[in-house]
């Protein structure tokens, strides 16, 4: 499943969010880097109707930040999402 995820150089809660992903076993994440590239902030901004990071989509579903993938991942749907 591909997953890609709009971040920053320096930002703890995308480097949660990978490492999480990792753990249940993305080896390739496409990451749109927000900070070298601000016209992609606003893309991301216009995408998702959020202007932090990390924003996550796995395939076409917007799950959105850090937070919202862990409360995926607690509820186990994080792992069927992956499997799709």
């Amino acid at each position: 499943m591909k997953v890609l995820m709009y971040c920053t150089e320096i930002c703890p809660y995308c480097v949660r969010a990978e490492s999480l992903l990792r753990a249940r076993g993305v080896k390739e994440i496409e990451k749109i880097r927000v900070d070298l590239q601000p016209e992609l902030r606003a893309e991301m901004t216009e995408k998702t109707g959020r202007r932090t990071v990390p924003q996550i989509y796995i395939g076409a579903r917007h799950v959105g930040g850090y937070d919202d993938l862990a409360a995926l991942d607690r509820s186990g749907e994080l792992v069927r999402l992956l499997g799709d």
